[in-house]
Order: structure tokens, then C-alpha cells, then sequence
């Protein structure tokens, strides 16, 4: 679920259930989400720019798990990053951890210069 619709996705389940159904959690988890600011952001940003003057870094919603969920409980804010530069005929989407799972190399050497940048800032 989306951050701040956990009440509306339960009770479109529980409103879409048959009577004799019933609904239990196996894993009940967050919905993670920080603010897009702040010096760290600044210097994804910065080393994005730094390879692409043309590249807008921009927040987005991970649907996958992650470790950082144990942070947030602590205060701790947690990015996820991807210094990747993907062609837009690419259809990453259908290639991420599938069978087939696969970038450019020079969308890979691409994100490298950026990696190297980001630690290089930090």
C-alpha cells in the first residue's frame, strides 16, 4: 500500500471478501517515506548532474521490501539510489529480477562515475 492508505487498501480487501472468507496478516509491515531533501539528497543530486546535465533525480515509490523499514523505526531516513542511466526504449520494468534481468554496459560504467562521486562528496 501507498504511505497513508493502509485504511483504505484493508477495507477495500475486507469490502471485496465473501462472507465465508476471512482476512488475517501473515506480514504486516509500513509504508516507508521521507522527505526528497536534505545534504545527502543534495549530493545524489549533484552527482547525478555531474554526469548528466540534463538528468532530473526525482523521488519514487518502491514496491519491493527492504532493510530500511527497520531503520525508519529508529528515525533514521533511508534512500534508495540508482545512479543507472537506461535508454527510454528499455523496458527495465520487465527485466528487473527476472530471468532475463539485464542493463547496458554503459548504463552500468554510467552509474559507476556516479557512485563514484556520491562517495566521493560524502
Amino acid at each position: 500500500f501507498l504511505p497513508g492508505h493502509e485504511q483504505e487498501l484493508i477495507d477495500t480487501i475486507d469490502r471485496l471478501l465473501l462472507p465465508s472468507v476471512t482476512r488475517e496478516w501473515v506480514n504486516h509491515d509500513i509504508a516507508m517515506e521521507t522527505t526528497f531533501d536534505g545534504p545527502l539528497v543534495d549530493a545524489m543530486c549533484a552527482a547525478v548532474r555531474a554526469e548528466d546535465p540534463d538528468g532530473h533525480p526525482v523521488p519514487y515509490c518502491n514496491p519491493g521490501g527492504t532493510d530500511a523499514k527497520a531503520f525508519t523505526r529508529l528515525g533514521i531516513r533511508c534512500f534508495g539510489f540508482k545512479g543507472l542511466k537506461l535508454p527510454h526504449d528499455l523496458d527495465y520494468g520487465r527485466l528487473f529480477h527476472g530471468v532475463d534481468e539485464r542493463v547496458p554496459l554503459e548504463g552500468l560504467r554510467f552509474g559507476v562515475r556516479v557512485m563514484s562521486r556520491l562517495w566521493q562528496s560524502c
